[in-house]
C-alpha cells in the first residue's frame, strides 16, 4: 500500500471526520482521481505527441492517451479528429504514489517555490493547477526534452465544498501558499 494511502486511511480520515462533523464514514471527502494533461499546438511536429506521451508515461507509470479535437475551429485550422493533446487518468494506488512523488519530490524542485495557489478550486471541491516545466519531475531527464512541455494537474475529490477539499489536500501534505 502506498505511504500516502496509508496516511489517508490511518490519520486523515479520522481528522476530517472530526473537523467536518461527518456522521457517516461515506461522507468523508476522499481523492477520487488525478488527471494529468497537456495540450500541444496543432502546428507542432508529429513527434511532439509521441515525446509528450513518453514523458507523461514516465511521470505517471501509466500509458497516456492522445486526445482528439471534438469540433472544428477555423481560426486555429483545427478539424474534428485532429490530435490536440495527451492525458492520463490515475486512480487507486497509482494516484496516491503520484501524489506522494509530486508533493515530496517535484514541488520542492520548482524554483522560488512558496506553495501552490489557493485559487485553483472550482467551486465543486476539485483542484486544478499547472506545472510550466515537467523537468521538475525526477523521472524525466531534462537533456532528452526536445519540446517544452507543461502539464495541467486536476485533483478530483468527493468533497462537496472547496473548504472541505482544501482541508483534505492540506492533511495530505499538499503545500498551499500562505
Amino acid at each position: 500500500m502506498p505511504d500516502m494511502k496509508k496516511k489517508y486511511n490511518d490519520e486523515v480520515r479520522a481528522a476530517l471526520q472530526a473537523k467536518l462533523g461527518c456522521k457517516n464514514v461515506m461522507q468523508i471527502p476522499k481523492l477520487e482521481k488525478i488527471v494529468i494533461s497537456t495540450g500541444i499546438s496543432t502546428s507542432a511536429e508529429r513527434d511532439a505527441f509521441t515525446e509528450a506521451k513518453k514523458h507523461l508515461g514516465e511521470m505517471t507509470g501509466q500509458l497516456p492517451v492522445i486526445t482528439k479535437a471534438r469540433k472544428n475551429v477555423s481560426n486555429f485550422k483545427l478539424r474534428v479528429g485532429m490530435p490536440v493533446g495527451v492525458m492520463v487518468t490515475l486512480r487507486g494506488n497509482r494516484m496516491y504514489e503520484f501524489l506522494d512523488r509530486f508533493v515530496h519530490n517535484a514541488m520542492p524542485r520548482v524554483r522560488d517555490f512558496r506553495g501552490i495557489p489557493k485559487s485553483g478550486f472550482d467551486g465543486a471541491g476539485n483542484y486544478n493547477m499547472g506545472v510550466s516545466d515537467v523537468s521538475v519531475f525526477t523521472e524525466i531527464d531534462p537533456d532528452k526534452l526536445k519540446y517544452p512541455l507543461g502539464v495541467n494537474i486536476t485533483m478530483v475529490t468527493t468533497a462537496k465544498t472547496d473548504d472541505a477539499a482544501r482541508e483534505l489536500l492540506k492533511l495530505l501534505e499538499v503545500p498551499f501558499e500562505e
